[in-house]
């Protein structure tokens, strides 16, 4: 063991002795684990951090915020001022993802087509 991890270990050790673990969030309570089978074992550490932190990919916060005004657009009447600036920033947005490869086909309701055709057999 390098003389960090022991370090680490030490005061770890010396914290729960203390008590101080003690009265966390969720103590006593089984640990849920995301699915990270799909993350190389090298980058898990860091992707979990980065998750934990908030952070998505540039891709995958743009399409996050592709899906909240393709809501948007739905709720608003097209006279409304907001209509316009929406319907643009999403054309925007639906153009950077499919220069980033992704299908955008979800805000157009294929998608859920595809998903029933393929329940139903067809």
């Amino acid at each position: 063991m390098f003389l960090i991890d022991q370090w680490v270990e030490k005061h770890i050790k010396d914290a729960q002795e203390k008590g101080d673990f003690d009265n966390l969030p969720g103590n006593g309570q089984p640990i849920i684990l995301d699915d990270d089978s799909a993350v190389p074992e090298d980058l898990r550490v860091a992707y979990r951090i980065l998750k934990n932190a908030g952070y998505l990919p540039p891709a995958l916060q743009d399409r996050k915020e592709a899906i909240a005004l393709d809501h948007l657009l739905q709720t608003l009447e097209d006279d409304d001022p907001q209509f316009a600036v929406a319907e643009k920033r999403l054309r925007v947005l639906q153009l950077r993802l499919q220069q980033a490869g992704m299908n955008t086909d979800f805000l157009h309701g294929h998608y859920k087509d595809v998903l029933r055709d393929n329940f139903r057999g067809k």
